[in-house]
């Protein structure tokens, strides 16, 4: 257990000093300051209370710091689950959300601990650019509504019905609403130029809160949306009916499988920016971990957050105490100030989520594959299009499966089949073989995607043929298909009185097939380790 789960706050405090602490606490404050904005902002287009991301933050913020694998990796509530969160939040209630999430802690959990931190870093790149870019689309598509200042009752939830409800009514369009939000996004992108310490966010925030409250502008704020905003924690435990768990199985695992990718993800990026290791399974368990005592106490989903932690190590932090202090440092806010968050414009609100979706957007990355090969192009925009005009899950599940069956397809392509000619230089005497005795290779692993190419190539042997040795020098595997058709094609082969030897078969390849229904029909002798002894066997059976 204790190679699973080893937390790095645990390893990096030997030698830890006044100054590190120093760089760790500013660090803090600063991604404290950053986090403000976005988790308010991250609740309220998943469609809960202003609150609930604050809490998010600071729970699970904590325990993913105190916890995890990553020196400098940041916790909380992000943007690609917006989407996840709000079809949640209208399928199952705000009480199916915190079951859902509280399932999906226990699932990631249990990755860390079957140690499926290392397999999870093989997802495609192509699937993780398309649903990213499909969900920063639904993030941008969601916020056109408070962005425009639009009167709309109720917002279809599918990505078209929605656009065409935006342009039905853009008779209610609130020019001050417009110019907040484009105040917002050019503050929040240009201000850090000129305050370098001081995230572009916050400054908008504070800035257009004031403006709308001095000159009583007719804008939507959290206050006349969502009322007052609690400024404590409360615990919470979701009532769980165990007989409709099963109802919640499908979006826990999408808040698991979404949440260990993007933790993940955002650790690895973080190692290239300080040149360190995380470690994987530590972190896939303090995700967990967050994610099943986030909902207890009233939270949201949450992962590593990529940004955010970006902006931990640029501004000094190199260790878990600088994502501690974050999550303090929202604390401090949330109980002191909070009151006061009410009065934030909800159109100041979009305009910080319409630059998080442009930043999500990563349309280089997107551009560059479509330029690739047609397997990648395949599915990003597959992944793309499912995200965006079907649902997140189905996106991840089909993306995956996809991904899948292409490399297994390429996989087969570049595994062969291939007879020796006479005039390799790797044969030794090959022009003095009898002409009943043939030499095929095997190039790959014997698995299911080639096992059938395989059987239909050495199908084909020439019926003089009474010995062929197979080489299987470069076969690192066999699995179960391989080795059920490999049977078939000894078998016919035997009907045809032609003997098969094989040569080069490595220890692991050999104990399967001497586990398998193959050693009836082929025996010690005939599974040569060397291509010499095969070939002097086959000179003596000819």
């Amino acid at each position: 257990m204790e190679s699973i789960f080893r937390p790095k706050l645990f390893s990096v405090l030997k030698g830890y000093n006044a100054q590190s602490f120093q760089k760790d606490l500013f660090a803090g404050i600063i991604v404290g300051i950053v986090a403000l904005p976005l988790a308010i902002a991250f609740a309220v287009a998943s469609g809960v209370s202003p609150e609930k991301g604050l809490i998010t933050a600071i729970i699970a913020g904590f325990l993913i710091s105190f916890l995890g694998g990553s020196r400098v990796q940041i916790g909380g509530p992000t943007g690609a689950f917006i989407v996840i969160v709000y079809g949640i939040v209208q399928q199952y209630g705000l009480e199916g959300l915190m079951i859902s999430t509280f399932l999906a802690g226990i699932i990631l959990v249990l990755f860390g601990l079957l140690r499926l931190g290392a397999i999870l870093k093989f997802i495609p790149h192509p699937l993780i650019v398309g649903f990213t870019s499909g969900i920063a689309l639904v993030i941008f598509s969601t916020q056109i509504k408070a962005a425009f200042g639009l009167e709309i009752a109720e917002l279809p939830s599918e990505f078209i019905a929605k656009w065409t409800c935006y342009f039905s009514h853009l008779q209610s369009v609130n020019v001050y609403a417009i110019l907040i939000s484009l105040a917002t996004i050019l503050i929040s992108i240009y201000a850090g130029k000129i305050i370098p310490k001081v995230p572009g966010s916050f400054i908008a925030i504070i800035l257009m809160t004031i403006l709308v409250q001095v000159f009583q502008l007719p804008v939507n704020t959290i206050e006349s949306m969502y009322g007052e905003i609690p400024n404590s924690i409360g615990f919470d435990m979701p009532n769980i009916d165990w007989s409709l768990v099963h109802n919640y199985f499908q979006p826990a695992l999408t808040i698991a499988i979404l949440g260990a990718i993007e933790s993940l993800l955002s650790a690895v990026v973080a190692d290239g920016m300080i040149g360190g290791n995380h470690r994987s399974n530590t972190e896939l368990i303090a995700q967990g971990i967050a994610n099943i005592f986030s909902p207890i106490f009233g939270g949201i989903p949450a992962t590593g957050a990529i940004a955010r932690t970006a902006t931990n190590v640029k501004n000094g932090g190199r260790t878990p105490i600088a994502g501690i202090f974050h999550a303090l440092t929202l604390l401090l806010i949330m109980l002191v100030f909070g009151k006061w968050a009410k009065l934030i414009p909800m159109s100041c609100l979009a305009g910080i989520l319409i630059v998080v979706s442009y930043n999500m957007s990563e349309w280089r990355t997107f551009r560059s594959i479509l330029k690739g090969s047609r397997f990648d192009i395949i599915v990003l925009l597959s992944t793309f299009l499912l995200t965006v005009l079907v649902d997140l899950t189905i996106a991840i599940e089909i993306g995956i499966v996809l991904a899948s069956l292409i490399f297994m397809y390429r996989m087969s392509k570049i595994n062969g089949v291939i007879p020796i000619e006479t005039d390799s230089d790797d044969i030794q005497n090959y022009n003095q073989l009898p002409k009943e005795i043939e030499v095929y290779e095997i190039s790959g692993p014997f698995f299911f995607a080639a096992a059938k190419r395989y059987q239909e190539t050495l199908r084909e042997l020439k019926h003089s043929t009474s010995v062929l040795i197979i080489r299987m020098r470069h076969v690192p595997f066999i699995d179960a298909t391989g080795i059920r058709n490999f049977t078939e094609i000894i078998k016919t082969l035997e009907k045809r009185k032609t003997k098969v030897i094989l040569s080069g078969v490595n220890p692991e390849v050999k104990m399967e097939l001497k586990r398998s229904e193959i050693a009836q029909y082929l025996s010690e002798k005939e599974m040569c380790d060397k291509f010499d002894d095969a070939l002097r066997y086959a000179k003596e059976i000819s």
